[in-house]
């Protein structure tokens, strides 16, 4: 027996019921930062297999970004009407067909093809589970919640990507994806189980869904985020080259770095859910400035191994604190449709992906050296923050009146 409430009651599932189920989101999380980061470590295997040059194999880690910022907002908007659990497996299966798909493409073209479809689930599935997560804790708790699902895609970097690394260097590419196949089933099984049912909205249509759209602060919050998360990822994007060059290291060593930085993320994750709380729009700030002032800091201690982890570190968790808090923020600016909110997250998250790589591979052209994305991305995440700070506060997001709020269905189905 399902009861329907909003977003404002409390859940009516059991701590245990809660926690299993944002359990399967979090496999889902996992499931989904597995196949996206291991891709860019298997480039060269890729491109050796298929005879092709490494460049023009990176373009599959670019269509999988341009899917994720195409399918975040499109395939929320044309599924309002679903209830939640089964748009969360739907979803998931395109996810895990797709990844299936990639491991027995027969051409660059077929896996470009398989990775962008690969990629449109992806922020839709987070911005649905983002409001599902939310529904079995209740909104007191929705930053934990979020904090908790997103966990997984930050634990990946931690164990799923080296080990879908390693699984596609040593036996070849192809079955790295189907590794990740095998992952999806697996959270399918975890969804169907232990997820509960979350009807749609009421009354809930494509028109209705992208009428959120129509909000200005919406679209601010949204640019300060594909603004400022370039700031991390000018960093990240040359992280190895930056340690061997910079600090020195040798190339051993770069995994041990990226489990650092990986690490540093899922405690930031974790934090950041208790910060948003308490609130929301505060955290991002802070998040923002947080950011910025470990981005500074690592530019001044790159030479120094230590504080070259130290650093990294920091900017991994202070990024991912504002990760949460963005998300958070942008369901709060869509109250009728906070699944579309929280999926905007995502592309916005890719679209700073690209402009940070960008911005980071500039300057280091232009002959400035590899401190100099550190730099670069100091002035995009105050860019970013001077952006957020525009849109200012607005109350902590209640549907207006007569629109119904994102619905909480507490009993496991």
């Amino acid at each position: 027996m399902t009861a329907t409430t909003s977003t404002t009651e409390a859940p009516t599932t059991t701590p245990r019921a809660a926690m299993l189920a944002l359990l399967a989101l979090a496999v889902g999380g996992f499931t989904i930062g597995t196949t996206e980061f291991a891709s860019m470590g298997l480039v060269p295997d890729i491109a050796s297999d298929l005879d092709v040059s490494i460049p023009a194999t990176g373009h599959v880690i670019t269509a999988y970004a341009l899917g994720v910022v195409v399918g975040a907002p499109l395939l929320t908007a044309l599924a309002a009407r679903l209830p939640r659990k089964a748009l969360l497996i739907w979803l998931m299966t395109g996810y895990t067909v797709a990844n299936l798909a990639s491991a027995f493409a027969p051409g660059l073209d077929g896996l470009l093809a398989a990775r962008f479809v690969a990629g449109l689930p992806h922020g839709a599935f987070f911005g649905v589970g983002a409001v599902v997560g939310t529904a079995v804790v209740g909104p007191e708790r929705r930053g934990r919640a979020v904090a908790t699902m997103m966990a997984g895609l930050t634990i990946a970097n931690v164990v799923g990507v080296p080990l879908s690394t390693f699984v596609g260097q040593q036996l070849g590419w192809r079955l790295a994806f189907v590794v990740v196949g095998g992952l999806g089933a697996l959270t399918l099984l975890g969804l169907a189980r232990f997820v509960p049912h979350v009807d749609a909205v009421p009354g809930a249509s494509v028109r209705g869904e992208l009428g959120a759209l129509r909000n200005g602060k919406l679209w601010i919050t949204v640019l300060a985020a594909a603004v400022g998360f370039g700031g991390l990822f000018a960093v990240y994007t040359y992280v190895a080259p930056t340690v061997t060059t910079v600090t020195g290291l040798s190339e051993d060593l770069v995994p041990v770095v990226l489990a650092v930085f990986g690490t540093g993320m899922t405690v930031g994750t974790l934090f950041g859910g208790r910060l948003v709380d308490r609130n929301v729009f505060r955290t991002v700030v802070w998040g923002f400035a947080a950011t910025a002032v470990a981005l500074a800091v690592l530019a001044l201690v790159l030479h120094w191994p230590v504080g070259a982890f130290v650093g990294l570190f920091l900017l991994a968790a202070t990024s991912q604190v504002l990760g949460v808090a963005m998300q958070t923020r942008l369901m709060d600016l869509s109250p009728t449709a906070p699944s579309l909110g929280a999926a905007l997250a995502h592309s916005a998250l890719n679209v700073g992906n690209a402009d940070g790589a960008f911005v980071g591979g500039l300057v280091i052209s232009a002959g400035w050296g590899y401190r100099a994305p550190a730099w670069a991305g100091v002035l995009l995440t105050v860019a970013g923050l001077a952006i957020v700070l525009v849109a200012g506060r607005t109350p902590a997001g209640r549907p207006p009146a007569g629109k119904p709020a994102e619905p909480v269905v507490a009993a496991a189905g």
